[in-house]
This record gives C-alpha cells, sequence and structure tokens, in this order.
C-alpha cells in the first residue's frame, strides 16, 4: 500500500510496527508491516476477516511456502532454490535462499527487522538449517548496517558454500555475493541449455558465475566461452567449473573467459570472425523504473542483432529478460525485430518463465521471460 493511498494515520509509527488498514467504513480490511521510511508504506501481510500475526501464523506461512517447493526439496540432485519468494508468497520485501545447509534471509526493507527471528524461528523447525544468514539491501544496510552479512543460526561461513543444481556443484557467497550468492531463477533455463549443448560451441555473455557455461560443458559443449564485465563473477565461473570436473564432459571442455562489456565484446568476436552452435545472452534489468522501458527494448534488440551475427547457421539463440517492466511480448518483438534487422531472422521454439521455486502471486510478479529461437 503506498502512501498516497493511505487518507488517514492514527499515529506515527515505527518500521516493523503492525499497521490494520481499514475501509472508509471503519472496517476491517488488512494488516501489515508499516515502514515510514519508504513509498511502499504498508506491507500487506493479510487482507479480509481479522487474524493475530504471531508465531503460529508466521510458522504456518512458513510452511506453505515451503510447499510449493517440496517436488525441490524431495531430491538431493538440487540444493539450491528460493524457499521465500517475498511478495508472491505473502512475503512482500523478503526473500529466503537455500544453499545446501545454509539459508539466506534477505530483507528489502526495514519493516522486516523485527520481524526476522519469527521467521528464523519457523525456518528452523521446518528445514533444520546448519546456519541462517542475514543479508539486507543497500537500502536497508544503510540504516542497520551491523546486522548484514551476519549468522542469524549457526556459524557465519568463512568461504563460499557449496550446493548442488541438477546434480552439478556450484558455490555461493552467501555473505558477500550479490543478491543472496546466486542467481537462482535461471536454473530450468540453463538445464534446458544444458541438453542442447551436445558437442556444440557456446558463447555465454552476461555469464555472472557460469551457471550456464557449466551446464553447457556438463551437456557436452566442446567450448565454452563465458562473457561479463566483473572479473571476480568470471573467477567464481573458472572454479565453478572446476568443481564439476569429476565429469569427462567437462574436464574435455575448453573454457574460456572474457572481462568486458558485453556489447563490445560480442562486436569483437563478430570482427575476428567467431562463431558460435549456441549464443546465451541474459543480461541485468535494464529497466529500473517504467520510464527506462523504451531504451531497455532498444538494448535488448541492440544485443540480439550482435549476437545472431556470431551464431552459426542453424544455431540457436538464447536471450532472458529480468525486468517485471518490460512485458514477454514486447520483448519478443523486440528480440525478433533486432534478428531482422541483422539479416538473421528467428524461428522461435520455446519461450519459457518462472521456476516452481519463483511462484508468480500477482500480475506485476512476473518478471522472467526467454526466448529460444533458431537463427535463419
Amino acid at each position: 500500500m503506498f502512501d498516497r493511498a493511505l487518507t488517514s494515520v492514527n499515529h506515527d509509527g515505527a518500521p516493523g510496527d503492525l499497521a490494520v488498514v481499514f475501509d472508509d467504513r471503519r472496517r476491517f480490511a488488512a494488516i501489515g508491516l508499516y515502514d515510514p521510511t519508504s513509498p511502499i508504506r504498508v506491507r500487506i501481510l493479510h487482507q479480509g476477516d481479522p487474524v493475530a500475526i504471531d508465531a503460529d501464523w508466521w510458522y504456518a506461512r512458513v510452511a506453505a511456502a515451503m510447499d510449493r517447493r517440496a517436488t525441490l526439496a524431495a531430491s538431493d540432485r538440487t540444493t539450491g532454490y528460493r524457499v521465500v519468494h517475498g511478495e508472491n508468497d505473502g512475503f512482500p520485501g523478503l526473500v529466503v535462499d537455500r544453499y545446501g545447509a545454509t539459508f539466506v534471509v534477505k530483507a528489502y526493507s526495514p519493516a522486516w527487522l523485527p520481524h526476522i527471528g519469527a521467521v528464523v524461528d519457523a525456518l528452523g523447525s521446518l528445514a533444520g538449517p546448519e546456519r541462517i544468514v542475514l543479508r539486507l539491501s543497500r537500502a536497508v544496510r544503510s540504516a542497520a548496517p551491523a546486522f548484514d552479512g551476519v549468522a542469524l543460526t549457526g556459524r557465519l561461513p568463512t568461504e563460499p558454500v557449496r550446493f548442488r543444481e541438477e546434480g552439478l556443484a556450484f558455490e555461493a557467497d552467501v555473505v558477500r555475493g550479490q543478491k543472496t550468492g546466486h542467481f537462482l531463477d535461471q536454473r530450468d533455463n540453463r538445464v534446458r541449455v544444458g541438453r542442447r549443448a551436445d558437442a556444440a560451441r557456446v558463447l555465454d555473455v552476461f555469464a555472472c558465475t557460469g551457471g550456464f557455461s557449466v551446464h553447457a560443458a556438463a551437456g557436452g559443449a566442446t567450448e565454452v566461452v563465458s562473457v561479463d564485465q566483473s572479473a571476480p563473477a568470471l573467477e567464481t565461473a573458472r572454479r565453478n567449473m572446476a568443481h564439476n570436473e569429476g565429469s569427462a564432459l567437462v574436464r574435455t571442455c575448453r573454457h574460456d573467459v572474457v572481462v568486458g562489456d558485453a556489447f563490445t565484446v560480442m562486436a569483437d568476436l563478430a570482427r575476428r570472425g567467431r562463431q558460435f552452435d549456441l549464443v546465451v545472452v541474459d543480461p541485468p534489468s535494464f529497466a529500473s523504473r517504467q520510464s527506462k522501458v523504451p531504451s531497455a527494448l532498444h538494448a535488448y534488440g541492440r544485443l540480439t542483432g550482435l549476437a545472431v551475427a556470431l551464431v552459426a547457421p542453424g544455431g540457436v539463440l538464447v536471450q532472458a529478460s529480468c525486468s517485471s517492466r518490460v512485458t514477454p511480448e514486447d520483448f519478443a518483438a523486440s528480440v525478433e525485430r533486432g534478428a531482422r534487422v541483422a539479416g538473421r531472422p528467428l524461428s522461435v521454439f520455446d519461450r519459457t518463465g518462472h521456476p516452481i521455486d519463483h511462484p508468480i502471486g500477482f500480475p506485476e510478479g512476473a518478471y522472467l521471460k526467454a526466448i529460444f529461437a533458431e537463427v535463419r
């Protein structure tokens, strides 16, 4: 509930106070977390009939979120996944990610700080992790810097923790890494790439810590080139590849990393006449606010034009967007237009969205979309 939606407030509140919302007839409408520091003034926890927000309520809400991931939890092939997906699971401004025996709670509003203990207690009772680490968004960290990257239960890890994704080994820096240590939402798309990588030359653009790269190598790629502007991220990608060298396919795959701007690197590869059988383009969000959408769509088109120039005849382009403000239709139109302008039109054979651990609870909660296409 945004600040301008409130017609009156009976007294000043502190971040994390429970705010009871009444309609214009003074009837109970909802209850949520009050945050006077944010334009999102109340983060709704419950609406309908009145309920008590107590330990039992928190336990039931966490249990419901974990039930949605029961199929993932039932297998030890994947031990890295999202346990609580913010607003979509009824926890507005809070996520919980699992990395093996380590759980990471990340708060995007100071309103959550008084209630973290209740969430941690529920997680401990339901999952029994070895440790739970607290991470804070930049805005929350500025208000409570001492609480970022601390162990709420167990001992704080002194090195990256290990986890599995569809049988492959990865590491996550849960204390200092981006987000909570790894980008978990692309797991299903990484698996799809792995299944198409047999005997392929693969280019992974915006590779970050090498998720797509490792899956491609494990799928039988002969060569993988990982491109990112972050040298530390690519060092992690190298280690993630090394974690899987027990596989003969990974061990025999040539893996190169290139540190640099994606646009510049792809243009340079084209000038050198490089071609790949599979090109993956997974950029960060280009539209942090609505006014950025036109420039984001232009950037997607530019990336497509650069990427298709590197795809060998009959090869495959995989391109993704993680911006909720860009619709799937507009994203697809931008990608297909970029390919046509480059003279390499696409035959789209798959469009994907969210994995099971990133459910969509409301229309604006849909952000991830990807296109799989043959380049003609």
